[in-house]
């Protein structure tokens, strides 16, 4: 099958070469702080003598380009050079590349220190990655989503299963948050764990990214209530000529983009996207059947000189269901035990979530102001019976919930003399509710837990950040702070508590090497899980635990080095001292430890007890696109631990160790490119199960499948785990379309990464548990073996028209 499915590929893609097409850059340079035009800048491909300059009104083009990808770099006397790194231009349509420039802090005689050629914030210059469109696009193994791309950056592990969670420096998947053209999104995965922010598919449309900021740390003070991660996605505008479109159709799914103006003033990009995943699974005799629907806009209305708007949506609909006749025709004995158990634990889910919001942006002289309100709302439901038999009698969990955020956010940002500040408010209306109806496993037996809850909340923000680089540029320094409270309870509204200042340097040791460092303190506020989480007699609980704000104090150094204008290497140490995490009562566990898995993480009584601890260090080599090679290696070594019950810091369940990730490829001529990946995870610890409890027949009839041990947590651990993944790209440009063909082959050499088995009821010819000899009360219990990884092809087609 992958011999036929490679040889079909490698034919197709030789019918034809690359047409003799042309294509165009164009855009504007302007004053990034009160957006005036720049007129005589200077707008180049990098190595080339190709390039132009912006006339009177800052406007430049760049004409008659073969269609590849380029750097392109723009400097002007007295402003900061930037670049775009490996900006994608097709002969479907004009490129738009706007540059925004800052203006040299220094005088126009003095000598200026050589910075590093990778763009990075003033505030951050520590633990922050920038990736492009392009890398995005091509990288092996992730099927043109983000999160599976993010995964490759120091600092950053993944789990084995078919998931996207990121786990930043040891942290838990839910300290992370992601802004979309400056407006916070609550999720970027389908199927999403509630609580938490993983899931296994990206929901953010590759064609409309031209860029993500990554910050590992030093984290701005505009961007609050997260721990481990902040991610900001920068979108692309839709041309400004005619309606253009592209077709993507993949391996799980398929989607139409098209994008054009509206007026002279107004410019949209829209996105649909299904799955049909759902068919694929039936065909595969897979026991459950996922689909997922997604939906991107963006609308660009520069209504004058000074003022712009940024209307953006992002919505998703998923339905998770049972193939209940998955094991028709199958003779296999261990896959129809495998099906068996999944089916038997699995609930049925539904889930809905949008975002949709407005950036406006005003210019005045020396400072610029962003008004940014939007709204959020989440949907989740999921339901289980006991052997999947809809009868009221046999429901073990019927769950629904939803999360709404009404923001507003107001920010000034100035400046002057080489000094820059921002300021601002921030305000959020928040409702949750939730209807809870579910039989578990507590202290032994079987209890239901049944409650309605309803939670509206007031939350209220103001930071500032001042920035401004000193000696030449040699030395930058950045302070902020920020203060986050609101009105569920006493604990969490005095805003003296919630104070969090941050500090970072840079400093120029030679040229082109630098010394960069920050310390800060962060808060982040426990899920809506946990605080709105009612007892059967209606009380908040968590809110009579005086539960708050968890905390993470971060300390980062490091060295950054700059061989060429196109690479870097750096080495970062960083530790994190988190206090306050939520310590769940019913589990005795840390919070911290949840979050890889489906479902709902939070859901029961709590106490701000548990504390943590991450430390380690990272080490990157990066090549952006030089000629036609491109590279990037990381290695992290990671060190978490939480408290637990015993109130001692033990393994947490992101406590890789070793993380090492290699990336390489090469464009060849005739728009042939051939990217590998190299994948090195160390392995997680696990909780064992208990036995005795598990088989407990009554227990197993409503648990359907093992209780950790949670006195022995994370005790034992997985093999070590490693993959790799292929991808070969093949582009047509002809004069009104393209067509680029990928074929992209996950885990060439089929490594089966280990977990911890599965614990099954051995069952009689009916079907029925089977009643051990020696314990009347209990099943007989085996182990089910639980490997992931197999050998994934995958066959894509993109046409731009």
């Amino acid at each position: 099958m992958l011999k036929k499915i490679v040889l079909v590929s490698l034919f197709l893609m030789n019918l034809s070469t690359v047409f003799a097409q042309t294509s165009t850059i164009k855009g504007r340079v302007f004053n990034s702080i009160n957006n005036e035009s720049i007129a005589f800048a200077s707008i180049v491909i990098d190595s080339t003598s190709v390039g132009t300059t912006s006339d009177i009104d800052g406007n430049y083009q760049i004409e008659n380009l073969k269609p590849g990808t380029y750097n392109v770099v723009c400097s002007f006397l007295g402003f900061k050079k930037k670049v775009f790194y490996e900006v994608r231009v097709t002969s479907t349509r004009t490129t738009t590349l706007d540059f925004a420039l800052v203006e040299e802090s220094t005088a126009l005689d003095e000598i200026l220190i050589s910075k590093s050629p990778f763009n990075r914030p003033e505030e951050s210059p520590v633990s922050v990655r920038t990736i492009g469109a392009s890398e995005i696009y091509r990288n092996p193994g992730s099927n043109r989503d983000i999160s599976k791309v993010i995964q490759i950056l120091p600092g950053v592990a993944s789990s084995v299963s078919f998931r996207n969670d990121i786990i930043v420096r040891g942290g838990a998947p839910n300290e992370n948050r992601f802004y979309l053209d400056g407006i916070e999104i609550p999720n970027i995965n389908h199927f999403a764990t509630q609580g938490s922010s993983g899931g296994p598919v990206g929901m953010i449309n590759v064609n409309f990214i031209q860029e993500v900021d990554f910050y590992a740390g030093a984290f701005p003070a505009n961007r609050g209530n997260s721990l481990s991660s902040v991610m900001e996605f920068k979108q692309i505008e839709g041309n400004d000529e005619k309606l253009r479109g592209s077709l993507m159709v993949g391996s799980s799914d398929i989607g139409l983009t098209l994008d054009g103006p509206i007026d002279e003033k107004s410019t949209f990009i829209f996105s649909a996207r299904r799955s049909y995943l759902q068919l694929l699974f039936k065909a595969l005799n897979l026991p459950f059947l996922p689909t997922y629907n997604d939906f991107q806009y963006k609308q660009t209305i520069k209504v004058d000189d000074k003022n712009r708007v940024t209307i953006i949506g992002l919505g998703a609909i998923d339905d998770f269901e049972l193939n209940k006749d998955v094991n028709d025709g199958l003779d296999d004995e261990e896959d129809i035990k495998r099906n068996n158990y999944i089916l038997g634990n699995l609930p049925v889910n539904k889930q809905w979530n949008y975002t949709v919001g407005a950036n406006w942006k005003h210019f005045a002289s020396n400072s610029f102001q962003n008004f940014v309100i939007s709204r959020n709302h989440l949907s989740n439901s999921a339901i289980k019976y006991q052997g999947n038999i809809e009868q009221q009698d046999l429901l073990l969990l019927d769950y629904n919930s939803e999360e709404i955020e009404n923001k507003l956010r107001i920010e000034n940002t100035y400046r002057k003399n080489g000094w820059k500040w921002n300021l601002g408010i921030g305000f959020e209306n928040a409702t949750y509710k939730n209807s809870t109806f579910n039989k578990i496993e507590l202290d032994g037996a079987i209890s239901t837990i049944d409650f309605d809850s309803e939670l509206k909340l007031n939350k209220y923000a103001l930071f500032s950040q001042l920035s401004k680089e000193f000696f030449n540029d040699r030395l930058l320094l950045s302070f902020g702070f920020r203060t986050d409270f609101n009105d569920y309870s006493n604990e969490m509204n005095n805003p003296i508590k919630q104070f969090s200042p941050r500090f970072s340097a840079s400093y120029t040791l030679i040229e082109d090497f630098n010394f960069n460092f920050n310390i800060g303190r962060y808060f982040q506020l426990p899920a809506y899980t946990v605080m709105g989480y009612r007892d059967n007699s209606n009380v908040l609980v968590n809110k009579e635990n005086n539960i708050t704000y968890i905390s993470a104090n971060h300390l980062i150094a490091g060295l950054e080095y700059n061989p060429t204008r196109l690479s870097k290497i750096t080495l970062e140490g960083f530790i994190k001292n988190y206090d306050n995490y939520p310590f769940l009562l019913r589990d005795r566990i840390s919070l911290a430890n949840l979050g890889g898995d489906f479902g709902v993480i939070g859901n029961e009584p709590a106490t701000s007890t548990s504390i943590g601890k991450t430390y380690g260090v990272e080490f990157l080599v990066q090549q952006k696109l030089s000629s036609s090679i491109y590279g990037i290696l990381s290695y992290t070594f990671v060190k978490s631990e939480f408290s637990n019950n015993d109130n001692e810091l033990t393994p947490s369940s992101w406590d890789n160790r070793h993380i090492l990730n290699i990336t390489a490829g090469k464009k060849f001529n005739k728009g042939w490119e051939m990217g590998l990946k190299f994948r090195y995870l160390g392995g997680a610890p696990f909780t064992p199960y208990d036995i005795e409890l598990s088989s407990t027949a009554a227990i197993w009839d409503v648990n359907q499948q093992g209780i950790f041990d949670y006195d022995r947590i994370n005790q034992e651990r997985n093999p070590d785990a490693h993959f790799l993944d292929l991808r070969i790209d093949k582009q047509w440009y002809f004069n009104k379309w393209a067509f680029n063909l990928y074929v992209d082959i996950q885990n060439v050499y089929n490594f089966q990464a280990e977990g911890q088995p599965f614990i099954d009821v051995e069952r009689d010819a009916s079907g029925n548990p089977v009643v051990d000899p020696t314990n009347p009360s209990a099943y007989k219990v085996s182990e089910i073996e639980n490997t992931n990884g197999t050998v994934l092809p995958s066959i894509g087609i993109m046409i731009e028209f």
